[in-house]
């Protein structure tokens, strides 16, 4: 594409001046005086041959051809700061963003993390969460860890390792728990999928009874409900692994449910960048030790 001379002064001293609605703030943002900020928008104004700016007694009022064009400058001027940002002595960082069920977020990737960050300064990991359900291409997303069965559309996926569901609660609760079909007279906490614990009584060879108790959207607010005391969570121990070994919870029987693996999942049309290239690699070799302890 062929550019016209850009005028980057005006340009950074109108879109300051916007911000700011104010010449003298705009011209202490910039270091420079205030007769300079109005006379690069001025500038600006004659190359384009429009009014970006009302004077006021008071301050600015940015014309419709201002409100126009600034949008444009906000994005633009804000990626090249956000590059400008990633060269730190010598070499550039890069950037992996990254989107991960809340539960594993939690549970087994941050407590990694700071040993992915030592190994790969330069690598700026950017992490949201979501309840299993995210579109990697709308949100812009190099990586989604999700829990299934590793089948999405337009996706490759790396297995990770299996979660198994099995019944916690706290201390209290569990001393009244003698036989797994006593779990069945307690508030029992759930997901929406409806057959898990279905599921977890037909592995401990009991009768599965009404399933009535509340739905939540993420296996975090279940067990922070069940750390309440308000009933029985099915969720994996491994995420919670350190709730269980400072006592806060106990998982009364050793009857697991599984229903699905983590996974490591792209877009096929992504080509892997030498970040995505190392976040898998290290995933793989974490995934790896987390499967051996077993």
């Amino acid at each position: 594409m062929v550019r016209p001379h850009l005028p980057l002064n005006a340009l950074r001293a109108f879109e300051a001046a916007a911000r700011h609605l104010s010449f003298t703030r705009a011209a202490i943002e910039l270091c420079v005086t205030q007769a300079a900020v109005s006379h690069q928008v001025k500038i600006l104004e004659q190359r384009l041959g429009v009014t970006l700016f009302r004077r006021l007694p008071r301050g600015l009022m940015i014309t419709e051809e201002g409100l126009a064009l600034l949008p444009t400058l906000n994005e633009s001027f804000d990626r090249m700061a956000d590059m400008l940002e990633r060269f730190e002595g010598g070499h550039m960082r890069e950037v992996l963003t990254l989107g991960a069920v809340g539960t594993f977020a939690v549970g087994w990737l941050l407590p990694r993390l700071a040993g992915f960050r030592a190994r790969h300064p330069f690598i700026d990991v950017r992490l949201s969460t979501n309840n299993n359900r995210v579109d990697i291409a709308a949100e812009g997303l190099d990586y989604a860890i999700r829990f299934g069965n590793g089948a999405w559309h337009d996706t490759e996926a790396e297995p990770l390792f299996e979660a198994p569901l099995s019944a916690l609660c706290v201390p209290a609760i569990a001393a009244r728990l003698r036989h797994p079909e006593d779990v069945g007279r307690e508030t029992l906490l759930r997901s929406y999928r409806a057959d898990e614990w279905p599921g977890w009584f037909e592995a401990a060879g009991a009768p599965a009874p009404a399933i009535t108790g509340p739905v939540f959207d993420s296996s975090v607010l279940m067990v922070e409900t069940a750390l309440q005391g308000t009933g029985v969570a099915l969720a994996p121990p491994l995420m919670f692994s350190r709730h269980l070994a400072s006592g806060a919870l106990e998982q009364p029987f050793p009857v697991y449910v599984s229903k699905g693996s983590y996974w490591l999942t792209r877009l096929k049309s992504r080509t892997p960048t030498p970040a995505m290239k190392a976040f898998s690699d290290w995933m793989a070799e974490m995934a790896a030790e987390t499967r051996a302890e077993g």
